[in-house]
C-alpha cells in the first residue's frame, strides 16, 4: 500500500496528497589499475568513509548518474560500467529511504576529492576503513566475494 502524506498548500490553504516514495541512489564501485578500490571521506552526515555515488536526477538514466557522480567526487571518468546489485533496505541511509543501484567500474589516474568528498582513500578488501557509512561495507564485501577479488 502507497504511504500518502497530506500537506497544506501554502498559497491556497488546501489539502494536498503527496506520494512518500523511495528516493533512487547510485553507487559506484571504482576499481583503479592496481585493483584497489576508490572510497570519499563524506563532507556531510553521515560522516565515514562511503562509496562515490548520490541520488539520481530527474531525467537521468542511472548509468548517466553514475557516470556523473564518480567524476564529481572523485574527479575520474570511468569505464566498463556495469550494474552489479540493488540495494532496498529501507534502513541503508538514516536520512531517508533509498534504493540503490550498485555499479563497478574501471578508472585510470589518480582521484581528487570533489564535491561533498573531504578526502580520497584507496583500499583492498583487506585494508577498509573502519568508519564505512551506510551499507557498504555489505555492498563491498557482496563484491570483494563475487569477484575474488582481495
Amino acid at each position: 500500500m502507497a504511504t500518502i502524506e497530506k500537506i497544506t498548500c501554502p498559497h491556497c490553504g488546501g489539502t494536498i496528497e503527496r506520494f512518500k516514495n523511495p528516493i533512487p541512489s547510485v553507487d559506484i564501485i571504482i576499481e583503479l589499475e592496481d585493483e584497489s578500490i576508490v572510497m570519499v571521506y563524506r563532507r556531510n552526515e553521515p560522516v565515514g568513509w562511503a562509496l562515490p555515488g548520490g541520488f539520481v536526477d530527474y531525467g537521468e538514466t542511472l548509468e548517466e548518474a553514475a557516470r556523473r557522480e564518480a567524476l564529481e567526487e572523485t574527479s575520474l571518468e570511468i569505464t566498463n560500467l556495469k550494474q552489479m546489485h540493488t540495494y532496498s533496505d529501507p534502513e541503508r541511509d538514516p536520512r531517508h529511504h533509498t534504493i540503490t543501484t550498485v555499479f563497478t567500474s574501471i578508472a585510470d589516474g589518480t582521484p581528487r576529492a570533489g564535491d561533498d568528498a573531504v578526502k580520497i582513500g584507496l583500499f583492498t578488501k583487506d585494508t577498509l576503513p573502519g568508519r564505512i557509512a551506510f551499507d557498504h561495507r555489505r555492498i563491498l564485501l557482496d563484491y570483494f566475494k563475487k569477484s575474488s577479488k582481495s
